[in-house]
């Protein structure tokens, strides 16, 4: 896995990083997940179209974005297991240091997708700790997601394009969200597989949960030009580093 440069560590040992510290690119992604942002949104909900300035530059950034799923997703499917298991430990490690006590607190992870990190046996521990894991559910297009609590060896049911989902858990307002990364950049913006879910829930949320993205470092993007409708992220884990993103 390739990774950006070294950079400047706070006393926790986490990067600070700015807009102004946008650094270079990965490999590439294609469609089809959930809990993401409307990359490609003007296929999905035409209505949301006319919040943007420019249509001739949303279909410009959707055509880019779109091949850069494409790329970024085709690389991360070519992840040896070996190296993709050290990543995934080095992920949760990660988490596990940026959170801290979890004993109260909802978390929101997901069921890994297309090689996405699995951080199934993190979250359990977050059980274990005193604290409950939750998984976002699509309950119909344009619509927020919302989340059910679910635990290892619980009921799951397929959800669209076929992600398990839970079948029986109670519904609740996760404290974290923890969304997989197809690609990002370092000013918190993440690039998803384009159904739109993932910012129209957070604008639905109040008070808005801690949201942290995570994936491999070698998904890093100079930027997703981000449009109107982007949210960014509030940190970034991947097995190389923790970034904290602008507010």
């Amino acid at each position: 896995m390739s990774a950006p440069g070294e950079e400047r560590k706070d006393e926790t040992g986490v990067s600070e990083t700015g807009a102004s510290e946008i650094g270079a690119g990965a490999e590439g992604g294609q469609a089809g997940g959930f809990a993401s942002p409307p990359c490609l949104l003007h296929e999905l909900d035409p209505a949301f179209r006319g919040t943007l300035p420019d249509p001739q530059q949303a279909l410009d950034v959707a055509r880019w974005r779109k091949a850069e799923r494409e790329r970024l997703l085709a690389w991360r499917a070519g992840l040896a297991p070996a190296e993709r298991s050290a990543g995934t430990a080095a992920i949760a490690a990660g988490l596990t240091s940026l959170l801290g006590p979890l004993r109260g607190r909802v978390v929101s992870g997901y069921m890994p997708f297309r090689g996405e990190p699995d951080l199934r046996s993190w979250l359990e521990g977050v059980w274990t700790a005193g604290g409950r894991c939750a998984l976002p559910v699509v309950v119909r297009k344009a619509a927020p997601l919302v989340f059910r609590l679910w635990r290892r060896g619980e009921p799951l049911t397929p959800g669209i394009w076929n992600i398990p989902v839970p079948a029986t858990g109670a519904e609740v307002v996760p404290d974290v969200v923890i969304a997989p990364l197809v690609g990002f950049s370092r000013d918190g913006y993440r690039l998803g597989y384009g159904g739109g879910f993932f910012d129209r829930t957070l604008a639905a949320l109040a008070p808005r949960p801690l949201t942290i993205g995570v994936g491999y470092a070698a998904q890093q993007l100079a930027t997703i030009f981000p449009q109107p409708h982007d949210i960014p992220l509030r940190a970034l884990v991947t097995e190389r580093e923790t970034l904290r993103c602008p507010a």
